[in-house]
Order: structure tokens, then C-alpha cells, then sequence
């Protein structure tokens, strides 16, 4: 076999790549590395002038911004609260349709169907929902308890966005969970049932170890879309009542384009941003590949 022949195939292959490989260069890599460089500057984002400041971006942030440190915590609960309650939920709405025997295509697409929805058209509902609805509800019936101020409320707006992004992200991982448990032996479940195994138990100790490749991606998943949240709170809360709301996304974009177009000092956030999805995936893609293998 020739030289030529031998690297054929990997130029076909790197014909094929290129063309997304050069959209991604130029319009995610690109903007990337600007954006760790003006991290490190005093640029405004539009005075072609600007002047190098090092890290102060970064110290100022950490350590006189009370706003982002808050929106960093705020971030995080939403994250824990995300994490488990969109994959609970997932994999309960996923067991749910794999044990029905004619009506898996109804429920797939009406538990999918939210996920197709853009989250700013979804927050516009659900406030509507929240304002108008829910009180109509409870002035009609016994449910009284449904007449809050949800939006207004800092700790009522909290589990108001939970709702939203819960509502419009579980079909996604719904949809996964489901190709996972397709992939269980049904053999092993009989094996199980006839060694006097109830539901639950086969669940827990023959389905649940063997879907733990989705899970790791559902963890993934969720992660980093509940670390970059922003539609939903755009569209829902604004990041209200007062701050109560903001999350990361909304006070990086908040700094670069609403209040003192410090660009510079918004891009050193995001940069922060980065590093804290970064750390947090590494462990956690770690601690489920340990759990993949003893599994």
C-alpha cells in the first residue's frame, strides 16, 4: 500500500470535518479566545482604545462585587435544585412511558413537546400563568393557597423558575432516559421477577445500574445548561424582585450591555463562569465514570 492510499481516507474524512470544523473556528474558538483577552483589559466594547489591567478584572469580581458574588450563589442553588429534580423527574416520567403498552408515542410527544418551545416564549406563558391563572383558580375553587404573589415574591420566584425550567427541560432528558432503558435486557428483568424480585428492586439493582452511561450525560447535560441559564429568567423574573433572581448569565449580560458597558469586566466573569462549569464537569464526569465501572 502506497503513502497516497494510506492517507486517503483520513483527507476524505477531513474534507467532510472541515467545513464545521472552520464555523466552529471562527464563530466559537475565535470569539472564545477574544474573549479571554479582553478579560483582561478595560475595553467598553466599542472605544477601539482600551488599556491592559491584568487580573483586576478578576479580583475586582471575586472580591468587591457583591452583585455577582450573590449571583453566583443563587446560581448554584438553582443548579443543585436543577440537577436533581430534572433527572428525578426524567427518569420517573421514562419508566412511566416504557410500562405503557399503547399510548408511548402520545406521552413522548406531549412531554417532549415544551422542549421545542423557545424558553422566552415559554417565560411569557408561565408569567401569564402565574399572574392571571393561578389566582383565577384559586378564587374558583378550594386551592386558596395558588393566589401568590409568584413573581413578586423572592422566595415564591425561585420555585416559579423552577417550574419553568423544569417544565421545559425534562422532555429533553426524558427523551434520553427512555433510549437507555430500551437498551436493559428484558431477560434480565424475567431472570429477576422470577427469583422473586418486586418492581422496585429490579429497578434499583439491575435498570438503574445499567442506564448510568445516560445518567452521566443527563448530569452533563443539565449542569451546564442550569450554570448558563438566561432565557428563563429573562423572560420570568428579569432577574427580580430586585436581584433575588439574577443568576450569571444575567449579570455578565447585565454588565456588558444594560448598565456601564464594562466589556472587559463582563468577559473576566464569564471567563469566571467557564472556570466554575469547567471544575464542577471534570468531577462530576469522574466521580460517574468510577460509578459506570463498578456498576
Amino acid at each position: 500500500m502506497t503513502s497516497k492510499t494510506k492517507w486517503k481516507p483520513t483527507l476524505i474524512l477531513l474534507a467532510f470535518v472541515f467545513p464545521a470544523l472552520l464555523f466552529y473556528s471562527i464563530f466559537v474558538l475565535a470569539p472564545s479566545f477574544g474573549g479571554v483577552w479582553y478579560s483582561l483589559t478595560d475595553w467598553n466594547g466599542l472605544n477601539p482604545d482600551y488599556d491592559m489591567v491584568g487580573l483586576g478584572n478578576y479580583v475586582e469580581a471575586l472580591t468587591e462585587d457583591r452583585f455577582f458574588l450573590d449571583s453566583i450563589w443563587f446560581t448554584l442553588k438553582y443548579v443543585v435544585f436543577m440537577v436533581v429534580l430534572s433527572n428525578f423527574f426524567a427518569i420517573l416520567l421514562a419508566v412511566f412511558i416504557e410500562s405503557q403498552k399503547r399510548s408511548k408515542v402520545w406521552f413522548r410527544t406531549i412531554f417532549f413537546m415544551p422542549n421545542m418551545l423557545s424558553l422566552i416564549i415559554g417565560g411569557f406563558m408561565w408569567m401569564f400563568i402565574f399572574t392571571k391563572v393561578l389566582p383565577f383558580i384559586a378564587e374558583h375553587t378550594i386551592f386558596k393557597f395558588l393566589d401568590q404573589s409568584w413573581i413578586g415574591d423572592p422566595k415564591l420566584s425561585f420555585y416559579a423558575l423552577l417550574i419553568l425550567s423544569l417544565w421545559s427541560g425534562v422532555g429533553y432528558l426524558m427523551v434520553i432516559y427512555i433510549a437507555a432503558l430500551q437498551g436493559v435486557p428484558q431477560q434480565l428483568k424475567e431472570a429477576a421477577a422470577i427469583d422473586g424480585a418486586n418492581s422496585w428492586q429490579t429497578f434499583r439493582n439491575i435498570t438503574m445500574p445499567m442506564i448510568y452511561p445516560a445518567l452521566t450525560i443527563g448530569l452533563f447535560v443539565t449542569l451546564n445548561s442550569s450554570f448558563k441559564v438566561f432565557e428563563a429568567v429573562f423572560a420570568l423574573t428579569g432577574g427580580g424582585p430586585g436581584r433575588a433572581t439574577q443568576v450569571i448569565a444575567l449579570n455578565i449580560y447585565e454588565e456588558a450591555f444594560s448598565q456601564s458597558s464594562r466589556y472587559g469586566y463582563a468577559s473576566a466573569k464569564a471567563m469566571i463562569l467557564f472556570l466554575i462549569v469547567f471544575m464542577i464537569t471534570i468531577v462530576q464526569l469522574w466521580i460517574m465514570k468510577k460509578r459506570e465501572v463498578e456498576a
